[in-house]
């Protein structure tokens, strides 16, 4: 290849980066830097047996002035430092640049003398005295801006993984080598070595090609997490007395209602439809639906709440008491409390920042399946709720404890249903009204089901009373989960013909303590004035399996 001929240029006023300063001859003929005039040439990769055609521009050569702007650049953020690092000083910038250490401070001289860079004493860590340094000032930004810009487009030659000898812009290299390099390392390495090699040791370990999710971006992807109204659900028979409960519930001075039962009893159907049909009151207010997970979170719950009030980058809410900073970083607490005063003030909303739907109405559903932390967050729910003039359902599976039993009794902030099976007349007009009435009774129905809605509805799909999807349903979600001790005491109690107390049921299966909170709570076993007893449709489905036992 024919050798490589450079001419020296002087500089002219009207250089694009650099203005024109009387007395800086210097630095003019070091910023211009020597222009490469070269042949176009041939290179044949052997490995593709493939040619690449080279034209003028393919041979990187940076100026000094360039690779000294471009290094100060990269270390702005040690201008105001007390104490530095070396890469700011002489021997720092000498290694980095590729300059010769006495050739640092002749190009300085001038740099500073144009007003680019400026000089100071800094203590340099793992250094004993102070040491001069080099920064850039206002202008030197501006210039050392402007010189990245421009030299972000040389072209510089890269040997791909597979081993392709690729032009692309400096910009590109480090995404595409996968390495932690500057622009000036790109250029530098390019200047002195021709092309740069993918999986090299000199650039550090090859990173991850993974793409940060989106979940980064605060509030992304909260909107998937939630709804505006309950879902459609099934049509809903009898729960007359709940409706009316609801009612009296909204039109109180409650503002929590709570919403328990067994697996598949119809919770959720009956909110949603008492939501569908009663308007009054409720279009004036912001409503969230939300089905919990047992993977949520309280900081993910918190999240879709801001979501709901119109807070993020994209919306045009004022968020006066900055309540988007309330949410910590990964792996930090939620601050419950700060959360509860700035919640409360946002809600209030007192500027009219908000607009006029300022009233949350939540329903949370499935809240069993939230952990401690999810537990505290619906104790602060609470507080805000009532605090706001907003309101709150929660739907469960097992009784709540974020609450007090004297806030349901005596100060009436909490209002509670508790569902259980169809009624006996509510289990004969849904017979009917789906023409079984001739070959089924609902004495029997209620017997083998308990009235549990979704046996009913599996009658009137298949028209088998024990469906086998009925009865895995009642496995799966409740008798299959419950701890050893817990089903003993259950299969015993479906043995009986009557209540049991309680002292006698422990001593006959050898438990010792009170009965388990969990049975109680999820209202599986009953504690009635005559001793403990089972909820129907549970009781129905152990009877099966003790007398297959026995």
């Amino acid at each position: 290849m024919q050798g490589l001929h450079s001419e020296h240029r002087q500089f002219q006023p009207a250089s694009p980066y650099i203005p024109h300063i009387s007395n800086t001859e210097g630095v003019h003929e070091s910023i211009e830097s020597n222009r490469v005039q070269q042949k176009v040439e041939r290179t044949i990769d052997c490995r593709v047996n493939s040619c690449k055609l080279m034209g003028e521009g393919a041979r990187v050569n940076v100026a000094v002035a360039d690779r000294i702007l471009l290094h100060l650049l990269n270390h702005i953020s040690q201008t105001d430092l007390h104490t530095v690092t070396n890469e700011i000083t002489r021997r720092g910038i000498s290694v980095a640049c590729a300059v010769h250490p006495p050739n640092v401070s002749r190009s300085m001289r001038d740099l500073v003398a144009t007003g680019v860079v400026a000089q100071g004493m800094r203590l340099v860590r793992g250094e004993n005295r102070r040491q001069k340094i080099w920064y850039l000032t206002s202008l030197g930004v501006e210039m050392a801006v402007s010189a990245k810009e421009r030299l972000s487009d040389t072209p510089v030659l890269v040997r791909s993984r597979n081993g392709d000898l690729l032009e692309i812009p400096a910009s590109e290299a480090s995404d595409r080598l996968r390495a932690d390099l500057n622009l000036l390392s790109v250029l530098m390495h390019s200047q002195h070595e021709g092309a740069l090699s993918y999986g090299d040791i000199r650039f550090g370990p090859i990173k991850s090609k993974t793409i940060e999710p989106g979940s980064v971006r605060m509030m992304a992807g909260a909107h998937s997490t939630y709804h505006t109204e309950p879902p459609k659900t099934r049509e809903i028979h009898g729960r007359d007395e709940e409706r009316r409960s609801l009612d009296l519930w909204f039109s109180g001075t409650e503002g929590i209602c709570t919403v328990t039962g067994i697996a598949g009893c119809g919770k959720t159907t009956l909110v949603a439809d008492w939501f569908r049909t009663h308007n009054s009151g409720i279009e004036d207010m912001l409503v969230m639906y939300y089905p919990c997970q047992p993977w949520d979170t309280a900081i993910g719950l918190t999240t879709s709440i801001f979501h709901r009030l119109g807070l993020g980058p994209k919306n045009n809410i004022d968020d006066s008491y900055d309540l988007v900073s309330v949410l910590p970083p990964p792996g930090n607490p939620l601050d419950h409390d700060l959360l509860r005063r700035r919640l409360t003030a946002t809600l209030i909303d007192e500027d009219g920042s908000i607009g006029d739907k300022s009233k949350l109405f939540l329903i949370l559903d499935d809240v069993h399946n939230l952990d401690k932390e999810g537990v505290r967050l619906l104790g602060v729910l609470m507080q805000v709720i009532e605090a706001s003039d907003s309101r709150m359902i929660v739907i469960s599976r097992s009784s709540p404890d974020f609450y007090d039993r004297r806030d349901v009794m005596t100060r009436g902030r909490v209002a509670e249903i508790a569902l259980e099976g169809l009624s006996r007349n509510e289990l004969e007009m849904w017979v009917e009204s789906i023409g079984l009435s001739d070959k089924i009774s609902a004495e029997v129905l209620y017997e083998r089901t308990g009235g549990h809605p979704l046996a009913i509805e599996l009658l009137e799909l298949y028209g088998e009373m024990n469906h086998r999807d009925w009865i895995r349903f009642l496995d799966s979600e409740i008798v299959d989960v419950l701890p050893d001790e817990d089903r003993t005491i259950l299969l015993a109690l479906s043995r009986a013909k009557r209540p049991i107390p309680w002292k006698e049921l422990s001593e006959s299966v050898g438990y010792v303590g009170r009965p388990p909170k969990s049975l109680v709570s999820r209202g599986l076993m009953i504690e009635l004035e005559d001793g403990m007893w089972l909820h129907e449709a549970l009781r129905s489905r152990l009877k099966m399996h003790t007398e297959r036992l026995d």
